[in-house]
């Protein structure tokens, strides 16, 4: 039985970047990818990067099959580049099977047939598998043709005249905005009764409105009852009447990923499936910690990124880095242009007791706007009036995705917000907006 020092199951981001680091160190390192489709992690393989370009070629005026050959191009070099870094190691293993717990100590790796190929231990064993869609149920999804999740739909080798998206979350709004480029006509059907209903409405409205002028239809309280085949199209049923469809998106989550025999294990699973652990990545059994997705929490590939530097200070380093002080966490959608948020919107801040002041400011007031010759969006900030630091901003806009990263930084380091309202920026930039942003 081969024993390693470090275990890694899965190739997502804190997995792979412990792996190397602990090789640095000396330490005999195993990472386990059943996929070759996923080394180097969703992120790179069919996720971020890939959808990402797609963004990017689709305002750029790209057409779908050029934008779709440079995605591959881009996805397939990053891939190889991710393997080649961990597997020319030394001091690390990839291992390309499917693993599961044996008991809280042993790792089965089996083959594709599911007979186990070997078993290993390990000084510590990190969970980095991620999540899995959401697949729900609805009436024909088993024979309806043309049904993708975002991997099938980020491979297809069409470009769909109709395209429905089952779902109106944040990944169901990138694709329709990016596929609304490339021409095809989008339509969203959304359960709930709004679209965005956690973010500051103002800002919402104002992105929905530059949305609906690519042409894409919005229908709210809708259920999704069945899908048929007609043809060559799928047809989508649902409580406000029939869509019919060369492709369907089902855009309606992901959950984490634990298909590892936990059973087998004293490992405790949360309330939504996701692997408990405390505030330094450790799951209920000492040596065994989970990062990334399959943890639950914020899917986003720099949490996993800031789950290793929990993980080496916490195998390697003092213990200083948890959970718990790693700041507050931005986010953007990547719709066009994009949507940017961190921390607090005002209703927020009243309802925790915050005595706020709020400011907006229009893009198309930014002179930076005439040379992006994108007017459209609005800027939103709160700041807490008892001690001027910044509560949170939103940001619908051209460079959104850049700049709100200034603003966590002040926040995380407690900047009084009038030192972004009398930077000196350089001209002309949007960032040069926090001038009159700022200025309560």
């Amino acid at each position: 039985m081969t024993h390693y020092n470090l275990l890694v199951i899965g190739f997502g981001k804190a997995g792979k970047t412990l792996a190397k680091y602990a090789a640095s160190q000396g330490q005999h390192v195993a990472l386990v990818e059943q996929s070759s489709d996923n080394f180097g992690g969703t992120c790179i393989n069919h996720g971020c990067i890939p959808s990402k370009v797609l963004v990017h070629d689709s305002i750029d005026g790209a057409e779908f099959g050029p934008a779709f050959s440079r995605k591959k191009e881009v996805v397939s070099a990053l891939n190889r580049k991710n393997y080649v870094n961990l597997a020319n190691d030394a001091n690390i293993e990839v291992l390309d099977f499917k693993a599961q717990f044996k008991s809280n100590t042993e790792i089965e790796l089996l083959n594709e047939d599911g007979t186990v190929a070997q078993t290993v231990t390990a000084d510590n064993i990190v969970i980095n598998t991620g999540a899995k869609f959401n697949i729900p149920k609805i009436e024909g999804l088993d024979t309806a043709q043309n049904v993708y999740d975002s991997h099938g739909l980020l491979n297809i080798t069409f470009q769909p005249k109709d395209l429905v998206i089952i779902g109106g979350g944040y990944i169901a709004l990138e694709f329709a905005s990016m596929f609304a480029n490339f021409d095809s006509n989008v339509t969203v059907v959304e359960y709930g009764k709004q679209i965005m209903p956690r973010e500051d409405r103002e800002v919402v409205e104002y992105a929905l409105k530059d949305l609906k002028a690519k042409g894409i239809t919005f229908v709210t309280e809708t259920e999704t009852h069945a899908f048929r085949n007609e043809g060559k199209h799928t047809i989508v049923e649902t409580s406000k009447g029939t869509f019919t469809a060369d492709a369907v998106l089902l855009a309606t989550g992901r959950v984490p990923n634990t298909d590892l025999a936990l059973e087998n294990t004293d490992i405790q699973l949360g309330e939504r499936g996701e692997i408990k652990v405390n505030m330094y990545l450790q799951t209920s059994v000492e040596h065994v910690y989970a990062a990334g997705d399959v943890k639950g929490g914020l899917q986003f590939t720099y949490i996993s990124l800031d789950d290793f530097r929990i993980l080496k200070s916490e195998l390697f380093g003092e213990r200083d880095r948890t959970t718990e002080n790693r700041g507050i966490i931005p986010y953007t959608v990547f719709i066009d242009p994009p949507f940017s948020r961190v921390g607090l919107i005002a209703t927020e801040a009243e309802a925790q007791g915050y005595h706020y002041a709020e400011n907006k400011l229009a893009i198309n007031t930014v002179p930076r706007h005439k040379i992006n010759n994108d007017p459209r969006g609005l800027f939103k900030v709160v700041i807490n009036k008892d001690n001027n630091e910044i509560l949170g901003a939103t940001l619908y806009g051209k460079e959104s995705e850049e700049i709100i990263n200034l603003i966590k930084l002040a926040m995380d380091q407690h900047i009084p917000y009038q030192v972004l309202r009398d930077g000196i920026y350089t001209h002309p930039t949007m960032v040069e907006s926090f001038n009159d942003l700022f200025n309560f």
